[in-house]
């Protein structure tokens, strides 16, 4: 026998597939819905909770339930972390920047090795297609190497931050640690994922021909909404990159 809260479930999906209640449009709220459905809220809310595990409806704090917008893919870059700019134009990508200085802590004193309290710029950065975020990054440079006004310079740092990377230097080795994993609370918030979807977890580290970390960044891409990218160039046995 099917339960109530998944015949309200099984009403409300074939409302959003057949086009009644269209992508990006506000639900009733739970009680109006309850109050229509003849349900309890907590039944109610069950139901949400249905087409919420299967990424039909989103629920946004302070706001209510939204159908979602069907999601298109970017593309991540490997390298500099560039962002393809094919298909961040196609999805109208916008990018979104905090800036600070911070000290070197914890895992950050390890990852760009530098002495505990070393000053740090840092840039917090997460990209939207409309209302919905496509990634997030925390990207860090040793302060002494921020060009003059750097984190003052709006026009500057916004241009960096389409890349995910602030610095470009041709000498620099970068090297990339993927995994896939369950997102933090903090990271499924900012995204607005649900509990089940995996993040595209990605440490980018380049160093100078001295060995010296010159920038780190931390990217989290939903595994749903980014493909990452990489090419590699085999050398010839003359030191020539075959094409």
């Amino acid at each position: 026998m099917t339960s109530r809260h998944h015949e309200i479930a099984d009403d409300l999906r074939r409302q959003i597939t057949t086009g009644r209640i269209k992508p990006g449009e506000r639900l009733p709220s739970e009680a109006g819905l309850a109050d229509r459905y003849k349900v309890s809220t907590v039944t109610l809310r069950s139901a949400l909770a249905v087409l919420q595990s299967e990424g039909l409806v989103e629920k946004i704090h302070g706001r209510g339930n939204f159908v979602r917008r069907p999601l298109r893919k970017i593309v991540y870059v490997g390298g500099w972390g560039t962002l393809d700019p094919w298909t961040a134009a196609e999805t109208a990508v916008r990018v979104t920047v905090r800036t600070n200085t911070v000290p070197a802590e914890g895992h950050l004193t390890t990852l760009l090795k530098v002495p505990t309290g070393s000053r740090l710029a840092e840039f917090f950065c997460i990209s939207h297609e409309g209302e919905a975020p496509h990634g997030l990054a925390r990207i860090y440079i040793p302060r002494d190497l921020a060009p003059a006004g750097l984190l003052e310079d709006e026009s500057s740092w916004r241009e960096a931050a389409v890349r995910f990377a602030v610095l470009r230097s041709p000498r620099a080795t970068v090297r990339e640690t993927v995994c896939a994993r369950l997102p933090t609370s903090e990271e499924a918030s900012a995204l607005r994922l649900r509990s089940a979807v995996a993040v595209l977890a990605i440490t980018r580290v380049a160093t100078d021909a001295t060995g010296r970390v010159v920038e780190a960044a931390l990217l989290v891409f939903p595994g749903d909404r980014v493909d990452a990218v990489f090419t590699t160039h085999q050398m010839t046995e003359e030191g020539q990159t075959q094409k």
